[in-house]
């Protein structure tokens, strides 16, 4: 028998400890990809990924999914995990700042905000655009303080882009056929369907080459069991818990906690452009979770 998280301590915990660790996502990526094929690297984190899932779901006696949940699970997997990751990763790869690339894709609050009522049948409320559209702002204000110069190049714009549509229909896709979904091994079923996808890609480019330097080693670590494994489960958890809307505005965090752990990290300066975006941000989250939005009963 499992042992179930009080409900008032996760939801008032899990949030802040996803945003935490999925801000050091992009620092990461941007390490792997210095030094490896996207594609190849992808396959790689999503085969370890998928092997440690698989484990734990049957160390820890987990329910496997069905075959129907595993199929709706594998198309979640396509579109979270390779398409989302396969976008920024190509992005980052092909030159694009991962500030401009955050901002890309950091439309998917106000892309889900938009699809949750015609979706899901979540209703947003005028407090949570007001907080939706106020992040969104913070996050412009953000990048517009640290990102210098032009944008990248139309395939690395491209890239990015295909990222925030992934994330978005993931994401509702999730929500709306995720809630009987085995946690463990419905995640597991993610990962082995994304590394198939992505490994199938890499063989038809002709294979992709990887430098196994500490850099590579190292961010790989991190991407697969932080972010891969504990962040990727707290977000499945968060979806089956809490409406959509109200998720993805904790994605408005994300830049601003990457700007204060390059400034950590790599000593890169904070202007005060970026300080008052940062400021923006929370508010904003804050005022978009302040009235969750509710979903009516379903009938039939």
């Amino acid at each position: 028998m499992t042992r179930k998280f009080p409900p008032a301590v996760f939801l008032s915990a899990a949030p802040l400890l996803f945003v935490l660790l999925w801000s050091t996502g992009f620092l990461g990526t941007k390490g792997a990809a210095r030094n490896a094929d996207p594609f190849a690297y992808l396959t790689v984190r999503f085969a370890l990924a998928a092997l440690l899932m698989l484990a734990l779901t049957a160390a820890l006696r987990a329910p496997w999914p069905t075959r129907a949940q595993a199929g709706r699970a594998g198309v979640t997997g396509l579109l979270l995990h390779a398409g989302y990751l396969g976008g920024v990763t190509t992005a980052i790869w092909l030159g694009l700042p991962a500030g401009i690339t955050s901002v890309l894709v950091g439309v998917q609050p106000l892309l889900t905000g938009l699809l949750s009522w015609p979706v899901l049948g979540e209703r947003v409320t005028r407090p949570q655009w007001a907080g939706l559209t106020l992040g969104f702002v913070g996050v412009l204000l953000v990048v517009e303080g640290r990102v210098g110069g032009g944008v990248g190049s139309p395939a690395a714009l491209g890239a990015a882009a295909f990222a925030l549509i992934c994330t978005t229909a993931g994401t509702l896709y999730q929500r709306r056929v995720g809630a009987d979904m085995p946690l463990l091994g419905g995640t597991a079923a993610q990962y082995v369907v994304s590394a198939a996808a992505l490994g199938a890609v890499t063989l038809a480019r002709g294979g992709g080459v990887i430098h196994w330097n500490a850099e590579f080693i190292l961010s790989l670590t991190w991407l697969v069991l932080v972010l891969s494994v504990g962040a990727i489960l707290l977000l499945m958890r968060l979806l089956r818990d809490l409406p959509a809307a109200r998720v993805n505005s904790l994605f408005y965090l994300v830049p601003p906690l990457a700007v204060l752990e390059s400034w950590a990290l790599y000593g890169e300066r904070l202007s005060a452009l970026s300080l008052g975006g940062l400021l923006l941000c929370v508010a904003g989250v804050a005022l978009a979770a302040r009235q969750p939005a509710t979903r009516p009963a379903r009938t039939g």
